[in-house]
């Protein structure tokens, strides 16, 4: 009911039920090929990959050196108010 109706394909004459026989090609054999065109993309990321890092890591100490000067700050202003 769903199913679609293909077209009747008309047939030459002279022409056999059989497809053509194709010789068979062997696939290209599986050479060394070289990887050097990956070798620089490779490479940029890892420099990427490490300048990355080395600022997130300079974020982190910044930020822990900023809240431990906060809280030498805020104690030496209380204790400053105290007395």
């Amino acid at each position: 009911m769903f199913r679609p109706k293909l077209p009747d394909v008309p047939t030459l004459p002279g022409s056999h039920a059989l497809s053509p026989h194709h010789p068979h090609t062997p696939a290209p054999s599986a050479g060394r090929h070289s990887l050097s065109p990956y070798v620089g993309a490779v490479a940029a990321v890892v420099v990427v990959g490490v300048v990355l890092t080395a600022l997130l890591a300079v974020v982190a100490i910044t930020a822990v050196s900023v809240a431990i000067a906060a809280v030498v700050l805020r104690s030496l202003v209380t204790g400053a108010n105290k007395r």
